[in-house]
């Protein structure tokens, strides 16, 4: 996950996120619409929703788009949404995986193949890559939530398996079946998160130059871009030196 992160601190900087704000409520109001769907309209009552929404908040989207959302979930013009997966190669040999939401299967496997194509990789089957990936849990707390070791202690006892802190916050590792226990669990001591989800963690990343990184940060680009995807995780990663020049 080294490169994602990376990326998306790059762009971050870059001031990319204002610009697709509106694409980025597009996506999680396609998420908390699923969600809803599938169970109950009542983030109480409904674990994946309440995930969804808090997500939703934690990128500063507005209530009443989140409660729209929800509403048209159960409108008899609702759209039906699959989840699929597609699983690739980018420049350099990297792995490359690709989340989506989709009403038609057809455009967006053709529109992700595209993307690919163009970018010097090639679409995979399912499996191709995700084997190399862990799927788990991911929980992150702004750096209020506490100092490191109360972060850590939190997260030991709430049965988590990994944790990171720095300056942007902390970011906790579980398996992806203890996901609700253990967010439930470090909500009762830490409050709650800014982010619960599920992850592509790879299990071993490849260092790229500068050329690849490039490569490799357009193609995740164009990906997200498509309003279909949802999310992208890669095995990539690059040297600070890389990095302090891809940022400047």
């Amino acid at each position: 996950m080294a490169g994602h992160s990376q990326f998306k601190n790059i762009m971050h900087r870059k001031g990319r996120q204002d610009s697709i704000r509106s694409k980025l409520f597009s996506k999680l109001a396609r998420e908390i619409t699923v969600a809803a769907k599938a169970g109950l309209p009542d983030p109480t009552m409904n674990a994946a929703l309440r995930l969804a929404v808090q997500n939703a908040k934690a990128q500063s989207m507005p209530k009443d788009n989140i409660d729209r959302a929800i509403k048209k979930a159960s409108g008899a013009d609702a759209e039906t949404y699959d989840a699929v997966r597609y699983e690739g190669y980018g420049p350099g040999g990297t792995a490359v995986i690709v989340e989506a939401l989709t009403d038609n299967r057809n455009r967006t496997a053709s529109n992700v193949r595209s993307i690919f194509s163009k970018a010097g990789g090639a679409l995979g089957e399912t499996g191709s890559v995700s084997f190399s990936f862990d799927h788990v849990g991911e929980i992150t707390y702004k750096p209020s939530a506490g100092d490191a070791d109360t972060v850590m202690e939190a997260a030991i006892e709430a049965g988590a398996d990994d944790v990171t802190s720095d300056e942007d916050g902390h970011t906790i590792i579980c398996e992806f079946e203890s996901l609700g226990e253990v967010s439930k669990a470090l909500e009762a001591t830490l409050g709650e998160a800014e982010t619960v989800k599920a992850i592509w963690r790879p299990q071993n990343t490849i260092e790229v130059d500068e050329e690849k990184a490039q490569s490799l940060m357009k193609l995740i680009d164009n990906l997200e871009d498509d309003d279909d995807v949802q999310n992208v995780y890669s095995n990539f990663e690059v040297s600070d030196e890389v990095m302090a020049k891809l940022s400047a």
